[in-house]
């Protein structure tokens, strides 16, 4: 479904010093997959997620998205492929603070021509498991809750890959395992998922794990036994109770 061959990112290039972001980057993700990339601060790992996303562009190399060359696309043919292919969940939720939660989820659909946009926006809601949550302000909702309404943004307009930058950093450690295992539900139902993380514990709960350093992919490895967010959630409130 995405290939990167031979991708490179460097800034600074007027005059400034450069710097290289991403390194002759070469990386193959299936339809399907549950995949998480993991580096340290600076490693490139948001580099690669701005040009997986198409929020940037490279300064070489061939980006294939369902095997057609977009590199060299421009930038509204970009944004209508990205609308329609590709949903965001960020670190920083990015919800209206003063309009409720099916409100903040209908928002992608607004300008669009859907019709039934709000059983759209309700059917996203329930994905993530907040059917109930759709009239609360998103004040009134916990972090956890939130970032799921974020999710359910990413989904409504029924994108083939949803790319999380950090989706779990601002998260205590319930709400974010409730948030992965969204992810993990979501890639059952068949949803390709790219996960950016610096936590090597959240990347265990993907399939498949990529580690960059210094603009470099180091690892490419499959994880033989995911851990299951849901099962880890139960064991908490067992012992919680």
């Amino acid at each position: 479904m995405i290939q990167l061959k031979n991708i490179s990112k460097i800034y600074g290039k007027n005059g400034g010093q450069k710097v290289t972001a991403l390194d002759n980057a070469n990386l193959t993700i299936e339809k399907g997959e549950f995949v998480a990339i993991i580096g340290a601060s600076g490693s490139g790992k948001s580099t690669m997620m701005n040009i997986l996303g198409m929020l940037d562009r490279p300064t070489s190399g061939e980006y294939y998205l369902d095997e057609r060359e977009i590199s060299t696309l421009t930038d509204d043919e970009l944004a209508s492929i990205r609308n329609k292919k590709i949903g965001f969940v960020f670190q920083k939720f990015h919800l209206l603070p003063k309009t409720t939660a099916i409100e903040n989820v209908e928002l992608p659909l607004i300008y669009s021509d859907r019709k039934d946009i709000r059983k759209l926006a309700v059917n996203a809601l329930a994905k993530v498991g907040l059917s109930n949550r759709g009239k609360h302000r998103t004040n009134e909702l916990s972090g956890g809750q939130q970032q799921r309404v974020a999710i359910a943004r990413a989904l409504v307009n029924e994108p083939e890959v949803i790319l999380g930058d950090e989706p779990t950093g601002n998260l205590d450690s319930k709400s974010g395992l409730e948030v992965v295992g969204v992810f993990q539900e979501l890639n059952r139902s068949g949803k390709t998922i790219i996960l950016i993380t610096h936590s090597s514990e959240v990347a265990e709960h993907a399939n498949r794990v990529i580690r960059i350093h210094d603009g470099k992919i180091t690892e490419d490895y499959k994880v033989e036994k995911p851990l299951d967010a849901r099962a880890e959630l139960a064991e908490l409130e067992n012992i919680n109770n």
